[in-house]
């Protein structure tokens, strides 16, 4: 109730700030306006007094930011705006693939890998296998030049 009272008000003022602020004439709004004067010394152009327009200006202008938060902050607090939830809480998730003959894809398997420790450091290295078959030779060359590195990280 409070709420729908609100916004009927801030309609109002809303309607109200639009043509207090049309009927206003500019600062240059005479002869020397038309031709980019400004009809006066002064930095800014003339300043009277504040006319009965202006002041409704700032009253209304008042009443409209007043109105806007009041109405912002009853709204968040009532869940009205998305019941709380960000713009991603609202993606839906996508479907389950199926293949045509009706199974369900399973993933890629992680590729093998083999964790190897360095008995000098006590590093831990993983390292991925590749589907290459080694020679028990070559296997024998890679731990020699592997314990030569350690041996000159300990220099």
């Amino acid at each position: 109730m409070l709420m729908i009272l609100l916004t009927i008000i801030h309609v109002i003022v809303c309607s109200f700030l639009v043509i207090v602020v049309l009927l206003q004439s500019g600062k240059a709004a005479d002869l020397a306006g038309a031709f980019g004067g400004m009809g006066s010394q002064t930095a800014f152009g003339p300043r009277g007094s504040a006319t009965v327009l202006t002041k409704a200006t700032t009253i209304a202008s008042g009443l409209f930011m007043l109105t806007s938060l009041t109405l912002s902050v009853m709204a968040t607090r009532q869940g009205i705006t998305g019941g709380g939830k960000s713009v991603l809480d609202k993606v839906k998730t996508p479907a389950a693939v199926t293949l045509p003959n009706g199974s369900v894809p399973t993933p890629p398997a992680a590729a093998p890998s083999v964790t190897l420790t360095d008995p000098a450091t006590g590093k831990e290295q993983t390292i991925p296998i590749d589907s290459k078959v080694m020679s028990a030779e070559e296997i024998k060359k890679m731990q020699e030049e592997a314990a030569k590195k350690s041996q000159q990280q300990k220099k």
